[in-house]
């Protein structure tokens, strides 16, 4: 056998991935299983923005930076729902979903042996792909009764010489908690301070979130912090990979050195619709939103029935839940797995705070929620 390469000791398979092939089987057995755990929109997309797709007739290959028209629509959308001024010439570069830009932007900026620092509980691709890149993790605590937000005082006791990215997320994933003016503002100070670039991750803006808010609407922001945005949660287009990257141009060319050598331009039809999209008015955000409400009251049922806290102000298309004392969040999960066929995700899967806390996806239609609220109802 062929050796793997050194960075891949330290790297486990997705969760998601390994733990769905159990899922599937237990399906393939005639279980009848309803996910709850995967936040992957089931709502259909805007109808215009899927005719923009289909009329597409270009099919070669595309600039490496977005065409134009797509460009200028981002910008205008910053402009519109944050506030946030963005040049479409060299702030702006289009990703095949946000995640892929978790990879290019530690490829652009890490290098073995550099520090990174990552949120406890968040978003595992960020320990990953730093590992990948053979840079360290260092953990940042997040706990509620912080708002899930980190603790500067903390921050400070570490030794933060090495470090050169600090990776947040707001509003958060997986505990649904949202920025503050004051958290924004503490984090550009703190990255100034000690010349760390901040990325912060912003998928969830406009998902149960009258607020959106991005950290480049912050005065000194672009001095140290990019932003990664996505279409996949607002727009339901999660299979597209529709996501961006902003910022300082200086940042962005440098990412853009990186991706231009991984792959050849996004497809046309698919920027035409992503268009179409970042056009349309608050309305079809409110309509969206409308059904997660309905959706998101019955989870909070089921948390009811199983004795869980959560907090009714949080955002996102998930709901986090602190469980009774006495269990572990694997325990629970497993018992609502192979006990009632329904399965969520261990908040251990997003760090070691993520241990007493378990979290519901929102991508699933009222009537199979409400089946699970009648499963676990009737042996209670």
């Amino acid at each position: 056998m062929i050796q793997v390469a050194n960075r891949l000791n330290d790297v486990k398979e997705y969760y998601f991935s390994k733990k769905l092939r159990e899922v599937r089987s237990l399906i393939n057995q005639g279980k009848p299983i309803i996910n709850l755990g995967v936040g992957s929109p089931d709502l259909q997309p805007p109808k215009e923005v899927i005719n923009a797709l289909n009329n597409s007739t270009v099919y070669g290959y595309q600039n490496y930076q977005g065409i134009p028209e797509f460009r200028q629509a981002i910008s205008d959308f910053y402009k519109k729902h944050y506030n946030v001024s963005l040049q479409v010439s060299d702030e702006i570069l289009p990703l095949m979903g946000s995640k892929e830009g978790i990879l290019h932007i530690s490829m652009a900026y890490l290098n073995e042996g550099d520090e990174v620092l990552i949120p406890n509980p968040g978003y595992p691709t960020y320990t990953t792909v730093t590992k990948l890149v053979q840079a360290k993790p260092v953990y940042y605590d997040l706990v509620e009764e912080n708002n899930w937000f980190p603790n500067f005082e903390n921050l400070e006791k570490i030794n933060l010489e090495k470090v050169k990215i600090m990776w947040v997320n707001y509003p958060h994933m997986p505990t649904g908690s949202t920025p503050t003016n004051a958290l924004f503002e503490k984090l550009i100070a703190f990255a100034k301070k000690h010349q760390i670039l901040i990325v912060n991750d912003n998928p969830y803006s406009f998902i149960l979130n009258d607020k959106p808010k991005s950290i480049l609407a912050y005065e000194g922001a672009k001095d140290v912090a990019i932003e990664l945005n996505s279409l996949s949660k607002s727009f339901n287009i999660s299979g597209w990979r529709v996501g961006m990257v902003v910022g300082k141009s200086e940042y962005i060319n440098n990412i853009l050195k990186v991706k231009s050598n991984m792959d050849s331009g996004m497809y046309y039809g698919i920027q035409q619709g992503a268009i179409t999209a970042l056009k349309l008015s608050k309305k079809w955000f409110n309509k969206i939103n409308a059904v997660y409400k309905k959706r998101r009251i019955i989870i909070w049922k089921i948390c009811d029935e199983l004795h869980c806290a959560y907090n009714k102000t949080s955002t996102g298309l998930f709901v986090w839940a602190k469980i009774p004392k006495g269990k572990t969040s694997n325990e629970i999960t497993d018992e609502l797995l192979y006990n009632y066929n329904v399965f969520i995700t261990p908040g251990t899967v997003f760090g070691s705070n993520g241990e007493g806390y378990i979290r519901f996806s929102l991508c699933v239609e009222e009537e199979k929620i409400q089946e699970v609220l009648t499963r676990i109802s009737k042996n209670n």
